[in-house]
């Protein structure tokens, strides 16, 4: 028996706080009293699964919020020249990017049979409509202006939406940083519309080249490449994940919202954020070595 425990049971200590009658508590600081009544099924009778679906899908949004928290601290950082509180805050969301994958097995529980009990309460809603989802892509570079439409009936989420539209991307915040500090970004790569889809440069490629042959002499740049390739490594995993849970439960019917559903989820995966991050890795060669012999001219 360790001290404080008898018969299984720990003695409360003397100096724990139990009084909240004008002290501020842990429901209050949280709001738990909003944030756990937020829950309502709308099947009738409640299906015991649909609580699930609603908690999954609440908890993401969470989830998102804090990326996007991040994500503008990063370009924040960024515009200021300050690459080393900027890769805090990207590190930060590649974590919690984890945690939004690895969220999917929760909802991958919920089996076919199941889901169908309470699908039709949803209507139309369906994550296509998720406006911090949609900031999120297109603070990395994603964007598209059609998306707007969706939002136009919710103000505040168009508002998100067309803010993260018409900023720069954190892409575009990086290659801003790299001009300032002496690296030959194209011109027109920096008076680009920011309000469009990023589309690959072949231009930076020979940029992004001499970085990685020397990241001794590069090393923050090359740190910080290789971060943004992280973040793009963790959505797709994030979105094949979607698209093989999705598959899982309702197979090839149409999304809720009007999509045709997997296929649709498939050709997110051809989207892309920092093309150039990866077409270079096709350009880097092996060091000679000295033992190597010299090629001659005939050589093929």
């Amino acid at each position: 028996m360790s001290d404080g425990v008898e018969r299984n049971t720990r003695a409360i200590e003397g100096s724990v706080v139990t009084d909240f009658t004008d002290r501020m508590s842990y429901g209050g600081y949280l709001q738990l009293d909003t944030l756990l009544s937020a829950q309502h099924p709308l099947s009738d009778p409640e299906h015991h699964d649909e609580l699930l679906f609603i908690i999954q899908h609440q908890t993401t949004e969470l989830w998102l919020k804090l990326v996007l928290h991040e994500l503008g601290a990063a370009r924040r950082f960024l515009r200021e020249d300050q690459l080393a509180p900027a890769l805090k805050s990207i590190a930060r969301v590649k974590h919690i990017q984890k945690t939004l994958t690895e969220q999917w097995s929760v909802l991958a529980t919920l089996t076919p049979a199941e889901y169908v009990q309470f699908r039709g309460v949803l209507g139309h809603a369906s994550g296509f409509q998720s406006a911090q989802y949609r900031a999120v892509e297109f603070t990395l570079g994603n964007k598209n202006a059609a998306m707007l439409r969706v939002f136009e009936a919710d103000a505040a989420a168009y508002e998100l939406v067309r803010a993260a539209l018409e900023a720069p991307s954190l892409y575009d915040e990086f290659l801003r940083l790299l001009a300032r500090t002496g690296y030959p970004i194209p011109q027109a790569v920096l008076e680009r519309d920011v309000t469009k889809a990023w589309e690959y440069s072949p231009e930076l490629v020979p940029v992004f080249a001499a970085i990685y042959d020397d990241p001794q002499t590069h090393w923050a740049a090359y740190e910080t490449c290789e971060e943004l390739v992280d973040l793009e490594d963790d959505f797709q995993l994030w979105r094949f994940r979607h698209l093989k849970t999705v598959e899982r439960i309702i197979g090839l019917k149409k999304g809720t919202g009007g999509s045709s559903g997997v296929p649709f989820l498939r050709r997110a995966l051809e989207l892309t954020f920092f093309p150039e991050l990866y077409a270079v890795r096709t350009e880097l060669r092996e060091p000679a070595r000295a033992s190597d012999p010299t090629p001659s001219p005939t050589d093929g």
